[in-house]
């Protein structure tokens, strides 16, 4: 069998053809075989590196006013005797009243809640501290929150019971005396503290809570700045 010059051209250009073709679906094979691995790769880099780096953690944020002496003190809660800091109502105007369930002034809780309901988006809170030392709160702690609740609705802050007088007095209260010079003499006596944590003045068991003299000493308390 012979092939003429022309058919010989011929097929050597068609095996040129495919040899070609071969050569180009090899090397794009090759070129996504290396795309996909670069690719991969970079994926892995990236992974590893999200996974060294660390968040910087959000620093503690510290209280804008700090917390003053005389409101540096724990007490347990009334409700479920879990410790309380004082140190959380640093910048307001506290009211700290000393109170009893069985005592001729107990109807003041009435006047003490409306103070609070009325003063507390302003920036007043009413601390209420039971106290039998004029035997008249020989309730367990649990009953005297309940009896508050109940019958006067009392939302504002209460503390289990307190020693106010004498030597065995809360540390608070021994302050309250120091820096006033005058202790409890009754159920429902009242200090009144401004915002930079100071003693404004002390009201005895007959100031009520309405009095225009106290709801005045707040309202300019309120105005003031810490």
């Amino acid at each position: 069998m012979t092939i003429d010059k022309n058919e010989f051209k011929l097929i050597s250009h068609k095996i040129d053809f495919k040899v070609q073709m071969n050569h180009y679906l090899v090397k794009s094979v090759i070129n996504r075989v290396l795309l996909a691995l670069i690719l991969a790769s970079a994926a892995v880099g990236f992974e590893a590196v999200q996974a060294n780096t660390t968040t910087p953690s959000a620093a503690p944020m510290s209280s804008a006013v700090a917390c003053p002496a005389l409101l540096n003190h724990k007490f347990d809660r009334l409700q479920d005797e879990k410790p309380q800091s004082l140190c959380q109502y640093a910048g307001k105007v506290v009211l700290v009243v000393n109170t009893a369930s069985f005592c001729g002034f107990t109807s003041q809780y009435k006047g003490l809640e409306a103070l609070h309901s009325k003063y507390k988006e302003q920036g007043l809170v009413v601390l209420g501290f039971p106290s039998n030392d004029f035997s008249q709160e020989g309730g367990s702690n649990k009953q005297i929150a309940d009896f508050c609740e109940s019958t006067f609705g009392v939302k504002f802050p209460m503390f289990t019971k307190t020693q106010v007088t004498g030597e065995a007095a809360a540390p608070l209260f021994k302050q309250l005396t120091a820096q006033t010079g005058q202790k409890p003499r009754w159920n429902f006596h009242k200090y009144l503290i401004g915002r930079d944590g100071k003693v404004i003045d002390q009201y005895s068991s007959m100031t009520s809570p309405e009095s225009k003299t106290l709801v005045s000493a707040i309202e300019k308390s309120l105005k003031a700045q810490p």
